[in-house]
């Protein structure tokens, strides 16, 4: 079965094609620059690539065009459009719906409820959804959601505190990056050849993370009801007092709605700093500029607060694992994270630090809690729920509907 899983932005789509069961893809590619008029049209397969600049009006017209690359003879990926049977997207949220979903007009509606509550996710996938789905009515879409591997999590470390009026409202810590959590944790138990792991999945890039499981499953999560939660993002705001707000609004005279845009566009590192990038923050550090130093403190003291509170919650940790772009690529940030922590175990190889590149054990020999740097594979997580759900395979899991 040939599955598609899509990587959406509200002017890109990004994709790679899966023959399932293999978690090899069989094709790489995207468009850039949709609606531009100029869009950037490519596909890479085995040893072979094409590029093509194409005026892509759409989501829809971008599926189209990718297909049209796909089944050229002369790649030889596709025999014909038919051949594809499935599109999976990594889904971020949606009211009262998480797991995995076969896309229907009840799905877009929860997702379009919490449009406000991911801005940047949920109106470009919505969109790009219901375009797809009145192109190729035929295509079975599906939606894993990321919040769907956090469904184990202990009642007492999802509930607020709120109200008992709320309670049918569906305000709890849901948790995020699933797809990438989950992978961290099946690859960590074949890389030891263990399953009674206790790892702590460290996702850090634009959109930060971090993950306690236990045996693989998700005991808690660093993001709360929103991905607007938990650590610094780039430009996200991560952990906040909302009796904050109306200090802000009363002395700005902003709004609540530009205010709450305020801490989900130009809050996180950018709001710190004045750039989203954590490599030019590092390097403005080195250069002693207060700003980026503080930046870079505030995310670092983030990650080592999560951290130190799921050593407590797991009762030590067999491994922590470093992915995400910055997890994978920051050296100075995994010993920062590290430094002082030998008392509970855990010490870096300064040198295989330095030279962390793809899967590498990173702790010195002295260390009793293995340290990696392991790239993460949501796509290859979202191909394989798809496929169960296309199959009728999903389990009650990962198609929960919850109020």
């Amino acid at each position: 079965m040939k599955i598609l899983v899509a990587n959406l932005g509200s002017t890109s789509f990004k994709y790679r094609l899966f023959d399932m069961p293999s978690p090899q893809p069989l094709a790489r590619g995207g468009v850039d620059k949709i609606g531009s008029g100029l869009a950037r049209v490519f596909v890479e397969a085995a040893d072979q690539r094409q590029d093509q600049i194409a005026n892509v009006a759409d989501h829809a017209e971008a599926l189209a065009v990718c297909l049209q690359q796909l089944t050229d003879p002369a790649l030889n990926i596709l025999r014909d459009e038919g051949d594809l049977q499935g599109v999976g997207f990594k889904a971020v949220h949606a009211d009262g719906l998480t797991g995995v979903h076969r896309v229907t007009p009840q799905v877009l509606a929860a997702m379009a409820a919490y449009e406000d509550v991911c801005p940047a996710h949920n109106p470009p996938y919505v969109a790009a959804m219901q375009q797809m789905a009145r192109a190729r009515p035929d295509l079975p879409l599906v939606a894993a959601f990321e919040t769907g591997f956090h469904a184990t999590i202990p009642a007492a470390r999802r509930a607020y505190a709120v109200p008992s009026a709320w309670s049918h409202l569906g305000i709890q810590r849901w948790g995020f990056h699933g797809a990438s959590h989950r992978y961290i944790g099946e690859r960590m138990a074949e890389l030891l050849g263990r399953s009674d792991l206790r790892i702590i999945s460290c996702h850090l890039g634009g959109s930060s993370s971090l993950c306690a499981m236990e045996r693989g499953a998700s005991a808690a999560a660093s993001m709360g009801f929103s991905p607007q939660s938990g650590l610094p993002q780039n430009n996200r705001v991560g952990d906040f007092d909302p009796f904050a707000l109306p200090v802000v609004m009363r002395k700005t005279g902003r709004s609540l709605e530009q205010c709450l845009s305020d801490l989900a566009t130009e809050g996180g590192l950018l709001g710190l700093s004045g750039s989203n990038d954590l490599e030019t923050i590092l390097q403005r550090a080195e250069q002693g500029e207060p700003s980026a130093q503080q930046a870079a403190a505030v995310y670092v003291e983030a990650i080592r607060h999560y951290l130190g509170a799921y050593l407590y919650c797991l009762g030590g940790a067999d491994g922590i694992v470093f992915t995400g772009g910055i997890g994978e690529n920051a050296p100075r940030i995994r010993e920062a994270v590290c430094a002082g922590a030998d008392w509970c175990g855990i010490k870096l190889d300064a040198v295989k630090n330095g030279q962390a590149r793809g899967e590498m054990a990173i702790h010195a020999p002295s260390s009793t809690v293995q340290v990696w740097t392991l790239p993460t594979n949501e796509e290859w997580i979202v191909a394989r729920q798809t496929w169960d759900c296309l199959r009728g395979k999903t389990s009650a899991s990962e198609s929960d509907k919850l109020a």
